[in-house]
């Protein structure tokens, strides 16, 4: 048995100080968010929960499908990669970005220098893809994170890393790996509109159709989904995370998967639980356990 937890979308509190001149951008707009709305939403009680019950469960890896910053504030990059240090060791923590990681041209380079620990492949490598083998399960990252537009949430891969994905999918199979897919952007049909949804959506799913995977983790609409698409051997499961610090006021309370994977025979079996944050007793609860593969 391999116990993951998949968690996405913590949008650390609380946002930073931050001067006139580093707002006169598209992070005004997320700026006034925060304060108009947010940071009554994404709060540290939730975080602390969230990670007192991972460290008492204590899962085998910790997959976090982006969106750890609000508006890419230095100071947002900073406070992430402390609490990731104090998560675990990166060896045992794979992190994605995602759009409010990049929230403005150029920030997500300078910041996520910080977090090149948890997404840094094993051949020491940081870039998209990157690939993590932990026994007979692959962990492969891509990033959907790219700096838009005001009023946009969108996400693309791009052609260059869909090529290296599918290069990367066919060899992991190949070798008879499970593969865990993580990126930010749901990249199932319909999830979200053209202003928050992936672009190249239909190239990603093309690509899934002929290389297939194990299971494909993602963040971005703040609510928990389980569905699937086509695999060249059957339906693949897509699992999104809520977000993981909402104190319930906004989406839902604080959510998180609890994944148990069981590849040890010829059918591989995979578990998820829903995780939520009980705001009346003050941490996290079990709750129903989807049967995905079996």
């Amino acid at each position: 048995m391999f116990v993951l937890a998949h968690i996405s979308d913590l949008h650390f509190p609380p946002l930073p100080e931050a001067s006139a001149h580093t707002l006169m951008n598209k992070r005004i707009l997320g700026y006034l968010s925060w304060h108009r709305k947010r940071k009554y939403e994404h709060r540290q009680e939730v975080l602390d929960a969230l990670v007192a019950d991972l460290l008492d469960d204590r899962p085998n890896h910790i997959c976090v499908t982006g969106d750890l910053t609000n508006i890419s504030l230095p100071g947002e990059f900073v406070t992430a990669a402390n609490w990731l240090t104090a998560l675990g060791r990166p060896n045992d923590v794979s992190v994605i970005p995602g759009n409010h990681d990049a929230y403005v041209k150029g920030a997500l380079e300078q910041g996520a220098k910080l977090w090149a620990p948890w997404m840094t492949g094993d051949d020491g490598h940081m870039g998209f893809p990157y690939l993590r083998r932990r026994g007979r399960i692959s962990f492969i990252g891509i990033s959907s994170a790219l700096a838009t537009l005001p009023g946009l949430a969108s996400g693309r891969l791009g052609k260059d890393q869909r090529q290296k994905l599918e290069a990367c999918l066919s060899a992991e199979r190949e070798n008879g790996q499970f593969t865990v897919v993580m990126i930010h952007h749901p990249p199932q049909k319909g999830a979200e509109g053209r202003r928050k949804g992936l672009d190249d959506q239909e190239d990603f799913r093309a690509l899934i159709s002929r290389t297939g995977a194990g299971l494909i983790l993602h963040g971005h609409s703040h609510r928990a989904i389980i569905t699937e698409i086509d695999g060249p051997s059957g339906p693949v499961p897509v699992l999104g995370a809520g977000s993981s610090s909402s104190i319930g006021s906004h989406k839902g309370f604080g959510h998180y998967y609890r994944i148990v994977l069981d590849i040890t025979g010829p059918r591989h079996s995979v578990k998820a639980e829903d995780r939520h944050y009980d705001a009346a007793k003050g941490r996290f609860l079990g709750g129903y356990v989807h049967d995905i593969l079996s």
